[in-house]
């Protein structure tokens, strides 16, 4: 059996494990169109692809749902019981399936994309993007305590593309607010980070704001569960909801986030646009928002994902004057963005995972200042 340890020059080796032909064909054809992967091969379902596992294991399982024999949220228990592998979850956009998504991610599934489909051209180009990026992301996941060497990944827009730089409220106005607000940003290892904190918090936390990189709908089912496990109040965000204690707002899947304010009241706004760092809803697009709306009265966190969505927002924070945080190295599934925000200066702190909720809850009714001292 080939060992699941590789070089750095090696491709990530990728199993595509679906009950649907065209889909295998699909994907394949996506995944083999980045010289940067490698597709090992396809199964039809579990029983073929742990056939195929025992002579090759590959460094990424593309897992589908809804398969005979044997339905791929057991496989990913049984994967996970008997050989840990990264796994990715690729599934149809459905309401009713996105809940046992969250089962999957619980169960130990690094990430999750929406199978490919025929589209305009931009969903076809954003659909592949995706697909490879959480492919190398996976690759580089950590399931168990491991030195992560992340891509970087180049965006073809930045935050310029739904806000304009250059426009900030008067430092006087922005410290007005009473309210520090939260504003956290994650990608591949976020829906478990960001699980490990929240119930952490008790129902009267401060006021937070979620980027965090999931396709669409599947936001929704993922605020739901943790709304019905936390103590706080999780919701999906829609335009116009108002940002308050005990209450966190997650960016829908494919929408943009940003938060908007009217004299002491901060609300977010759901918008369109192109996605931002190869990214939409983008960590940068909220975090700039916040360093114009809020200055020093934000906290910004940048946890595990890889890419760099969130290091130039975080270092506007910084520069607004926000206290800022990046999640360190050994908590991280996966290091790239908050390695990207430490290499340039935008953390005023570098915290394992297990410190989060604790700063949170310092920054209750406090002022910036009191939360540096602490």
């Amino acid at each position: 059996m080939r060992a699941p340890s590789r070089s750095s020059g090696e491709k990530p080796r990728i199993l595509i494990v679906d009950d649907s032909a065209s889909v295998r064909q699909a994907l394949s054809d996506i995944i083999s169109s980045d010289p940067e992967l490698e597709v090992m091969g396809t199964a039809s379902d579990p029983y073929v692809a742990a056939e195929r596992i025992r002579r090759e294991v590959p460094d990424v399982i593309f897992l589908d749902i809804e398969m005979p024999r044997m339905d791929g949220l057991t496989f990913l228990r049984k994967i996970m019981a008997q050989r840990p592998l990264p796994v990715v979850i690729c599934s149809s956009l459905t309401e009713e399936g996105s809940s046992t998504l969250m089962e999957a991610m619980e169960a130990g599934a690094v990430d999750v994309v929406t199978k490919p489909r025929i589209g305009s051209v931009e969903f076809l180009q954003h659909s592949r993007m995706r697909i490879c990026d959480t492919a190398k992301a996976a690759a580089q996941a950590k399931l168990k305590p491991r030195a992560a060497q992340p891509l970087r990944v180049e965006g073809k827009f930045t935050a310029d593309a739904i806000i304009p730089q250059g426009w900030a409220r008067r430092r006087a106005d922005l410290e007005s607010a009473s309210d520090m607000i939260v504003c956290i940003g994650a990608s591949t290892g976020g829906t478990e980070a960001l699980r490990d904190i929240l119930f952490a918090l008790p129902a009267e936390c401060p006021p937070i704001v979620i980027v965090q990189h999931m396709p669409e709908k599947f936001t929704a089912a993922f605020a739901r569960r943790l709304d019905g496990m936390c103590a706080v109040s999780v919701k999906e965000a829609q335009s116009g909801d108002a940002v308050v204690p005990g209450r966190v707002l997650i960016a829908p899947g494919n929408r943009h986030m940003l938060l908007q304010r009217a004299g002491s009241r901060v609300s977010v706004t759901i918008k369109d646009g192109p996605p931002v760092c190869r990214h939409r809803p983008s960590v940068d697009v909220l975090f700039r928002s916040a360093a114009q709306h809020l200055g020093p009265q934000a906290l910004g966190m940048l946890l595990t994902g890889m890419g760099d969505d969130g290091a130039q927002g975080l270092l506007e924070m910084r520069e607004a004057g926000a206290f800022t945080i990046a999640q360190d190295e050994e908590s991280s599934i996966v290091f790239g963005m908050p390695r990207e925000a430490i290499q340039r200066g935008a953390a005023v702190k570098v915290l394992p995972l297990s410190r989060m909720a604790q700063v949170i809850m310092q920054a209750r009714n406090h002022t910036v200042d009191m939360v540096k001292a602490s």
